[in-house]
């Protein structure tokens, strides 16, 4: 897997004004995970994906954005 620094669900933490760990614990998850996850080099079981869906779901952030960040970038 590719590494990618600029994600969608980076964009939209950052927008947010949250920390990895304020996702992390929003989702019941740690913030290595979501670090890893971001960067496109973890993928989400599906629990955890769906909560990151519904944390970010006001930033438009679907299961796409996480699982393939690749198609978003913009670099």
């Amino acid at each position: 897997m590719t590494e990618i620094h600029d994600t969608p669900l980076r964009k939209a933490r950052l927008q947010r004004g949250l920390t990895l760990a304020n996702v992390a614990k929003s989702v019941g998850s740690d913030t290595g995970n979501i670090s890893r996850i971001e960067r496109g080099q973890q993928i989400p079981n599906r629990e955890l994906l769906s909560n990151l869906v519904d944390l970010f779901k006001e930033n438009e952030i679907t299961e796409v954005h996480i699982l393939y960040p690749e198609r978003f970038n913009q670099s």
